[in-house]
C-alpha cells in the first residue's frame, strides 16, 4: 500500500470554490488561500445562527498506545461514509502542531484512505493561524517585558511573572531560559521559559472565543504577572488586547478544506488534549452545525482527556448538546493494554485482549456519565482474528454500547459504511441526554477529585504545597468558579504513564494550578506532564526532505 503522503499527493482534489457549494456557500463567503483551501467570511454566521442545528457525533478513543487506534482516522472515514450515503454531512477537526510533525508523528490529518488534503499544507503552515497565534502571544510577552523596563508604571514584580512565551516546535532546550541580559538597555534580567504554542492561552481564547469581539475580551483577561502586593495584572492593564486581536483578525476565521473523497472539512485550531482542552474551535463547530445535518468532530487523545474537556469545557462554553459519541479501538492497541508486547501483537491472543478490553469498557462507562449514546469503532488491522473482534463485540454489547468494524484506512467512505450505518441507527432510537460532570459552583478541589474519581478511577487526589497556595489565591481573586482543564498525561488513565490498561489503587498528584483567565478555566499540573516538549533521538525531521520538483517526502 502506498504511503499516507502518496495517496494525498495523488487525490483528485475539487477547487475550494465547488466544496462550498456543496455547503451552500457562495464565493462571495470564503476567501481563497490559493485552489484548495479558503477561510470562511463570520458573516456566514450572522446569516445563518438562527437555522436549527444539525446533528453533533463525537469521536474519541481508548488509550493512545504505540499499537495505533485511528482517531482522526476514523473522524475523517465515517464523515467521508455519511457523504457517501447521501447525507449532508462534514468534519470539523484541529490543525496540526509543527512540534510533533517534525518530532514523533509526522503528519495528522487522517491516514490512508481517509485524509483531509491538501496534506502537505495542512501540515506545514496552512493559511498561517498557529503563526498568528503565535505572534500574538510574542506580542503581549514584549509589551510585559517592556512595561517593566520602562518605569515599571504597574508595580510589576519580575518574580511572580507567570506568562511564558511559545514557539511552534518540540525544542527542550527552552524549556527554562534567563532573559534580559547584557546590562540596563537590554531589560530586566528574569528567569522565563518556553511553552509550545499549542499549550499557548492564546490557542485557547481562539477555540473558545464566540467572535472577533469576544476574542478581543477574553485576551484582555489573561493574567500575566503579579504586582508586589500581589495584585492579578492583565493583557488589558497593558493595552494589549486591540493589537492582539488585530493579528488574529483572520486566524479566527474557520478554514475550508476537503477529505480525499471530497467530503468538505473545517479544519481550525490545535490545542493538545494532555496539556490544554484538545478541540477545535467552538467558532467552526457552531457553523458546521448550520450548514449541514451530521458534523462529526474529534478531540485529542483517549476519552478521559479529549471526551472529558469536550464535554466539561467546549460544551459548556458554546452550548453544545453531542447527540453521540464513537470510542476508537484496536485489538492490537487493547492487547497491548493487557501486557502483550509489541512485537507479539499480530498473533492471537484472547487473554491479553481480555485483560485490556478493560480500557475500553472504563471509557463506555465515562461516556454514559454524560449521558450520551456510545458507539464502538473497531478500527480493523488485517492481522485482527475473528475471535478477537467477536470478544471486543461482546463485551461492548453487554456494556449498553454499540460496536461496528471500521476499515476506513484501507477503503475511505466505502470502509465506514458499517460505522455510519450504526451511528445513524443510534441517533435514531437513542436519545441523548448530555450533562455535564459537575457544577461550577463545587470548590476546585471537588471540581479536580470528580474528574480523577470518576473518570480516571483514582482512589483520591494528593495537592501538593504550590497548588493548595494557588488554589487558595484563585479563590480569593475570585476564580473558584472555573472549570477545570486537566494536564495529565494521554498513555494511561492514571496519571503514570506506565500503567496501562484500567488501573486502580492510585492517586492523582496535581503538582501546580495555573490561571487562564482569559480561555476561562484553571489548568491543573499533574504528574511528569510537560508544556513544551523534546524531539526524540532520531526526529521525524530526519525522514523528510524536498527534490528539485518541489515534490515532499516522508511527512507521514
Amino acid at each position: 500500500m502506498k504511503s499516507d503522503i502518496e495517496i494525498a499527493q495523488a487525490a483528485e482534489m475539487k477547487p475550494i470554490t465547488e466544496i462550498a457549494q456543496k455547503l451552500d456557500l457562495t464565493e462571495d463567503d470564503i476567501e481563497a488561500y490559493g485552489k484548495y483551501k479558503a477561510k470562511v467570511s463570520l458573516d456566514v454566521w450572522n446569516r445563518l445562527k438562527d437555522k436549527p442545528d444539525g446533528k453533533l457525533i463525537l469521536v474519541t478513543a481508548i488509550n493512545p498506545t504505540p499499537a495505533g487506534e485511528g482517531k482522526t482516522t476514523t473522524t475523517v472515514g465515517l464523515g467521508q461514509a455519511l457523504w457517501k450515503m447521501g447525507k449532508k454531512a462534514m468534519i470539523a477537526i484541529r490543525e496540526p502542531s509543527l512540534g510533533p510533525c517534525f518530532g514523533i508523528k509526522g503528519g495528522a490529518a487522517g491516514g490512508g484512505y481517509a485524509q483531509v488534503v491538501p496534506m502537505e499544507d495542512i501540515n506545514l503552515h496552512f493559511t498561517g493561524d498557529f503563526h498568528a497565534i503565535t505572534s500574538a502571544h510574542s506580542l503581549l510577552a514584549a509589551m510585559l517585558d517592556n512595561s517593566i523596563q520602562q518605569g515599571n508604571p504597574l508595580n510589576i514584580d519580575p518574580r511572580q511573572i507567570v506568562f511564558r512565551r511559545v514557539v511552534d516546535m518540540n525544542d527542550r532546550a527552552l524549556r527554562k531560559i534567563v532573559i534580559g541580559l547584557g546590562g540596563r538597555t537590554e531589560g530586566v534580567p528574569r528567569e522565563s521559559g518556553y511553552d509550545i504554542t499549542v499549550a499557548s492561552e492564546v490557542m485557547a481564547v481562539l477555540c473558545l472565543a464566540s467572535d472577533l469581539m469576544d476574542l478581543k475580551e477574553r485576551f484582555g483577561k489573561i493574567v500575566v504577572a503579579y504586582t508586589y502586593d500581589g495584585k492579578p495584572v492583565t493583557a488589558h492593564d497593558l493595552e494589549a488586547e486591540g493589537a492582539m486581536a488585530l493579528l488574529m483578525k483572520d486566524a479566527i476565521k474557520p478554514n475550508l478544506v476537503q477529505t480525499l473523497e471530497n467530503t468538505p472539512v473545517f479544519i481550525h485550531g490545535g490545542p493538545f488534549a494532555n496539556i490544554a482542552h484538545g478541540c477545535n474551535s467552538i467558532m467552526a463547530t457552531k457553523l458546521g452545525l448550520k450548514l449541514v445535518d451530521y458534523l462529526v468532530t474529534e478531540a485529542g487523545f483517549g476519552a478521559d482527556l479529549g471526551a472529558e474537556k469536550f464535554f466539561d469545557l467546549k460544551c459548556r462554553f458554546g452550548g453544545l448538546k453531542p447527540e453521540a459519541v464513537v470510542i476508537v479501538a484496536t485489538v492490537r492497541a487493547l492487547k497491548m493494554n493487557g501486557g502483550l508486547a509489541k512485537d507479539q501483537l499480530d498473533t492471537e491472543d484472547l487473554g491479553a485482549l481480555g485483560r485490556g478490553i478493560v480500557n475500553l469498557e472504563k471509557h463506555i462507562e465515562n461516556m454514559a456519565k454524560f449521558g450520551v449514546p456510545a458507539v464502538v469503532a473497531i478500527n480493523r488491522f488485517p492481522t485482527d482474528t475473528e475471535a478477537e473482534l467477536s470478544l471486543v463485540r461482546k463485551r461492548c454489547q453487554e456494556l449498553g454500547a454499540e460496536v461496528a468494524l471500521s476499515e476506513v484506512f484501507m477503503s475511505g467512505g466505502d470502509g465506514g459504511v458499517e460505522l455510519a450505518e450504526t451511528v445513524l441507527r443510534v441517533l435514531e432510537e437513542k436519545e441523548s441526554n448530555f450533562k455535564v460532570l459537575y457544577e461550577l459552583d463545587l470548590p476546585i478541589e471537588a471540581k479536580i477529585e470528580k474528574i480523577a474519581k470518576e473518570i480516571y478511577g483514582a482512589d483520591g487526589v494528593i495537592f501538593d504545597k504550590a497548588a493548595q497556595n494557588s488554589i487558595k489565591k484563585y479563590v480569593e481573586m475570585g476564580y473558584g468558579n472555573l472549570p477545570v482543564c486537566m494536564a495529565k498525561t494521554q498513555y494511561s488513565l492514571s496519571d503514570d504513564a506506565s500503567r496501562l490498561g484500567r488501573p486502580t489503587g492510585f492517586t492523582i498528584t496535581v503538582r501546580e494550578l495555573r490561571l487562564s483567565a482569559g480561555a476561562g478555566f484553571l489548568v491543573a499540573i499533574t504528574g511528569a506532564i510537560m508544556t513544551m516538549p523534546g524531539l526524540p533521538k532520531r526526529p521525524a525531521a530526519t525522514r523528510m526532505d524536498i527534490d528539485v520538483n518541489g515534490t515532499i517526502t516522508g511527512l507521514f
